[in-house]
């Protein structure tokens, strides 16, 4: 009996950990269907095309895959089973009834939580304690279908998104190797998400980096944190210049009884800037788009 064939829809360096633990398997991995890298885009991970192209699997990259001519295509490949590891498209409902073993996708998040873009980012910037990955089925409406497993670990108050991501990292190759044989066996548990618990946020723009500092401190930390390095970073913008803070410090001994006007500069060695409870340290700044203008106490950013 021939192996189960497996279409992989994927993205990012959890995409790539997937498709080289199927590949390593041995799996009948019949294509990867996945996304040219964006030149504006800092591509600081590994992408499943490099796994792809190791082992001569057929990669391709369409813009819009849910036109008749891209359904026909993935009709002719003849899926049993459809993964979909970081994909960044919705994959429409007639491709996911192809499959007669279904679609499954694994999500950045311990669902219901944080359904929807960038959950490692939102999970970040909202302080919690513990993220995760899912692996659900698909369905029509983003990360709603029910959920065979999910595996997550707890995260520091101080790490940035691009630490917790390498710490939920090994979280999908996990799931997956523990789901995997059931999968193609089609025998895998399924477990409905109760709704009313779930969460959903939006993909994040650079713009969503401008600081607020009428939030407390730890609200401005945690936004900080989740955006930094490599990804766009938190902002406050001084006339046409645009001051990018790429790390601060909510709880150093120079904030400590410090207040101010939110956005106050409370002092400019080290740099203070009041908040809607106190003051945070800039601790890593870089000033663009147009000279460091000169900056006074008192001033309100």
């Amino acid at each position: 009996m021939s192996q189960p064939r497996i279409l992989f829809f994927g993205y990012s360096e959890v995409g790539y950990q997937c498709l080289d633990l199927l590949l390593t398997r041995g799996d009948n991995v019949v294509a990867l269907i996945t996304h040219e890298d964006n030149p504006n885009e800092k591509i600081w991970f590994k992408t499943p095309a490099v796994a792809a192209r190791e082992r001569g699997l057929p990669v391709f990259t369409p813009d819009n895959i849910n036109t008749p001519e891209w359904r026909e295509r993935i009709a002719a490949l003849q899926p049993d089973l459809i993964l979909s590891v970081y994909y960044r498209h919705m994959i429409g409902t007639k491709i996911l009834a192809l499959p007669r073993l279904g679609a499954f996708n694994l999500h950045g998040s311990l669902l219901p939580k944080y359904r929807g873009r960038a959950p490692i980012n939102w999970a970040v910037l909202h302080g919690e304690p513990r993220i995760g990955m899912t692996l659900h089925r698909m369905v029509k409406a983003p990360d709603a279908g029910a959920i065979v497993d999910q595996d997550g670990v707890d995260l520091d108050p101080r790490d940035t998104a691009e630490q917790a991501f390498r710490k939920v990292l090994p979280c999908a190759r996990r799931v997956l190797e523990r789901q995997i044989d059931a999968l193609l066996a089609g025998t895998a548990p399924e477990t409905p998400q109760d709704d009313a618990q779930a969460t959903y946020f939006g993909g994040r723009k650079p713009e969503d980096g401008r600081i607020n500092w009428a939030q407390t401190s730890r609200q401005i930390f945690n936004l900080i944190r989740a955006v930094t390095d490599p990804y766009p970073g938190a902002f406050t913008d001084v006339g046409a210049a645009r001051l990018m803070v790429w790390w601060a410090e909510p709880d150093s001994p120079v904030t400590v009884g410090r207040r101010g006007a939110p956005g106050e500069i409370l002092s400019l060695a080290p740099l203070l800037i009041a908040t809607g409870d106190g003051a945070l340290e800039l601790t890593r700044t870089e000033w663009r788009n147009a000279p460091a203008p000169e900056l006074r106490v008192g001033q309100r950013l």
